[in-house]
């Protein structure tokens, strides 16, 4: 054995090991998901105490669990995942099988019967008296029901498509359409952000349209993003569902970072008041993950005070991202007695009219300002330019 053979065999290891980790956690995922959702589903349906909750039942539930990761918009995911994918019940019970002991856990006979069309049929059925929203996803799996060849296999998507993936396509009412960015998904091997972009870029659409379907997808998949080990470790659907603390270090420029620190010590020094809450304060918003650069209270004002930073000059779009941080505070964070929040947008530059235009009719607890920095010296700059030409001689 070699140096290099060793380090090639390390390599080899620590890559198929970590793959096998990362699909581990994603089967205990999608497996968790699917079974909080049958067990909500059937709470509606057969709970001895359900009128007493009603349309309270998922906020109380994420009130009396208190768990990191589970919360009343998760829940509503999970419901939907299982009205969407009842076919995935046998993988599941398969699978949480083999990997612990089920004595302890409550699964009725009846959720092996979903994983047979005739019990999923009837199960869909039994709860058509539900909320409106589920008759509707309950109607598209019945649909789904019959074997069509284009429906794909629940094996495949119950070991193929992440967790987080199911979540988003289940979003989607045409099964036809779900069906499509499955099997995109799995021959793509897309991540999380590809798959966003191909949908909001009417992927399924352009495919409907295009002659030459099988080039299209090709095209498509030479420039997606692929899914690798660290893109499901280090999701925060994962970190929660570890109990892991996820790492909140600023991941852009270095020049932002610098900022964002003198900005903090800055406000800290203002005077009496401004109390630190928050760097890169993680909200969630339909599904979708937002971070606010700077959160601070204000103890004498008695109102949030979020900055937003932009290394470039301002855009309209900027706005429009703060004015909808403040509207979350207001719905989301904001106490009876407190004050509503105000906004800091930073940028390196703008134009007055621009910010006037882009900013009229919005909150109006939204500031727009540029910010300076210090600037290398005339000596630095010259021999950054001198080293400049040597090297591009």
């Amino acid at each position: 054995m070699t140096f290099e053979s060793l380090a090639r065999n390390i390599e080899s290891i620590q890559s198929a090991l970590q793959q096998q980790a990362a699909h581990a956690v994603n089967l205990s995922l999608t497996a968790r998901n699917w079974l909080v959702g049958w067990y909500i589903v059937e709470y509606e349906q057969n709970g001895e105490d359900r009128a007493k909750y009603g349309t309270q039942l998922l906020k109380r539930l994420e009130e009396r669990l208190h768990t990191k990761g589970l919360t009343e918009r998760r829940f509503r995911e999970f419901r939907r995942l299982y009205l969407v994918y009842p076919q995935l019940g046998h993988e599941v019970l398969n699978y949480v099988g083999a990997q612990i002991s089920t004595s302890r856990l409550a699964l009725p006979e009846t959720i092996r019967r979903t994983s047979s069309a005739d019990s999923e049929d009837t199960a869909i059925r039994r709860s058509a008296t539900a909320e409106s929203e589920n008759a509707v996803i309950r109607r598209s799996a019945t649909a789904e029901l019959g074997q069509q060849t284009w429906q794909v296999p629940a094996d495949r998507l119950f070991l193929c498509v992440p967790t987080t993936h199911l979540i988003a396509i289940s979003q989607i009412d045409d099964p036809l359409k779900r069906a499509f960015y499955e099997i995109e998904t799995i021959k793509g091997c897309w991540t999380m952000k590809e798959l966003d972009r191909q949908i909001s870029t009417l992927y399924y659409e352009r495919s409907g349209l295009s002659k030459d379907k099988i080039g299209l997808s090709k095209l498509v998949n030479q420039t997606a993003q692929s899914l690798s080990p660290r893109d499901v470790l280090h999701n925060p659907v994962a970190l929660e569902f570890l109990d892991l603390e996820q790492n909140e270090k600023i991941d852009e420029t270095d020049i932002e970072t610098a900022i964002l620190d003198k900005m903090q010590a800055m406000l800290m020094e203002l005077g009496n008041g401004f109390c630190f809450e928050a760097r890169q304060k993680r909200i969630l918003i339909d599904g979708d993950y937002y971070k606010i650069d700077l959160v601070f209270y204000h103890r004498v004002l008695k109102c949030h005070f979020l900055v937003e930073l932009k290394i470039d000059k301002f855009r309209h779009e900027y706005a429009s991202q703060l004015n909808m941080y403040l509207n979350y505070f207001k719905h989301e964070v904001m106490l009876a007695d407190d004050n509503p929040p105000i906004g800091l947008l930073l940028c390196a530059d703008y134009g007055e009219t621009v910010v006037k235009y882009a900013t009229g009719g919005l909150d109006p607890n939204l500031f727009v300002q540029k910010y300076h920095i210090t600037l290398p010296t005339e000596e630095e700059i010259k021999a950054f330019i001198a080293q400049s030409i040597k090297v591009t001689k």
